[in-house]
């Protein structure tokens, strides 16, 4: 068993602050809307996500709530007790499910967009950018799911299972964003960089 430390919990709130921060320049995170984390400990399984009602592009590392596998919030000696976004249930949903240990949620309007136009899914083939995300850049066809949204993160949840395909490392809740994840930050944000010059391509061309 593991327990989360004050300096790990500060670490990783400084890695989602810069992260985030790069998606608020990039308009993905506009007021105060998005939410990302970063698993901590996995036996129990804490996450930290960034906390609720802050603007993301001027977080600190101090600016991040610990949650458990139910997105509640957990005490961390030393930590601050923010509260944590409601999607925090969704971010610990994710990262059980998928065994990622970091996860993006913004609002990028082009996901917003896509899951308007493509409600049972946004289907992608032979563009090379999909080897950013893991799959080929021909003769495989990608689909990333698109989920009906809910305020209930059980429910929520439950629809991102029964959509989940662990070679799809993301997706989109409809009239709502886009959700990637990977193992490490660093590479949940070039799945985001990549799924949302997808999206864009997908809706220029359609």
């Amino acid at each position: 068993m593991n327990v989360p430390t004050t300096q790990g919990v500060l670490d990783a709130g400084a890695r989602l602050a810069a992260e985030a921060a790069r998606f608020t320049s990039f308009g993905w995170m506009r007021g105060t809307s998005g939410n990302l984390s970063e698993v901590v400990t996995r036996d129990p399984l804490r996450l930290a996500v960034t906390a609720s009602g802050l603007d993301k592009g001027e977080l600190t590392a101090s600016d991040v709530a610990v949650v458990g596998p139910d997105g509640g919030p957990v005490e961390v000696g030393g930590i601050a007790p923010l509260t944590p976004s409601a999607e925090a249930g969704l971010h610990a949903r994710i990262a059980g499910l998928t065994g990622a240990d970091a996860i993006v949620h913004v609002h990028a309007l082009n996901a917003v967009l896509a899951g308007h136009h493509w409600p049972g899914g946004v289907r992608l083939r032979d563009v090379e950018t999909l080897k950013g995300i893991g799959r080929l850049a021909h003769d495989d066809e990608v689909v990333i799911p698109v989920i009906v949204n809910s305020q209930d993160m059980n429910e929520l949840g439950d629809r991102f299972e029964a959509a989940y395909d662990p070679r799809t490392p993301a997706v989109i809740v409809a009239d709502h964003g886009l959700y990637t994840w990977a193992p490490t930050l660093k590479r949940a944000r070039h799945v985001t960089e990549c799924v949302e010059w997808l999206l864009a391509y997908a809706i220029a061309i359609r």
